[in-house]
């Protein structure tokens, strides 16, 4: 016969067992909801990247770029180079929006307006051509849809 201390004995194991399994589980959750956000950081990272890269790379698009002498908006007249917005809208994935903005180097070049959103934002600097010296900053603003 199995006395009633015994039985109070295995219950609260099982008690500790549930307990540190409820911990457990939330420190999962915890730390796996924070590996999420890091991905998408990198992959909007990585993505910008890509195309910052291309556009550095391509010399139309860069002749392009130099060509403006003062900062260009997306959607502002004058208007943004059309070869290098068909590419930033060609290279950007459906889950993504972006928009790029050209500033002479030494400007903060911020995007206009407040948001409620995470922007991700990557800039290079596009500085000559063999034939001409004209620095200007290409930033490139994403975010998800």
């Amino acid at each position: 016969m199995i006395s009633k201390k015994n039985n109070k004995g295995w219950i609260r194991i099982a008690e500790a067992f549930a307990a540190i399994l409820i911990v457990i589980g939330a420190a999962i959750i915890v730390v796996g909801g924070g590996v999420q956000r890091d991905d998408i950081f990198e992959q909007v990272y990585d993505i910008e990247m890509f195309i910052l890269k291309e556009i550095q790379l391509n010399n139309t698009l860069r002749n392009e770029i130099l060509e403006t002498s003062e900062t260009i908006e997306w959607d502002e007249f004058p208007p943004f180079p059309t070869e290098t917005k068909n590419k930033i809208i060609a290279k950007t994935p459906e889950l993504f929006e972006c928009v790029a903005k050209i500033c002479p180097p030494e400007s903060s070049c911020l995007l206009e307006g407040e948001s409620e959103i995470n922007v991700y934002v990557q800039s290079i600097l596009i500085t000559s051509t063999l034939t001409k010296f004209n620095p200007r900053q290409l930033k490139l603003f994403c975010w998800e849809k």
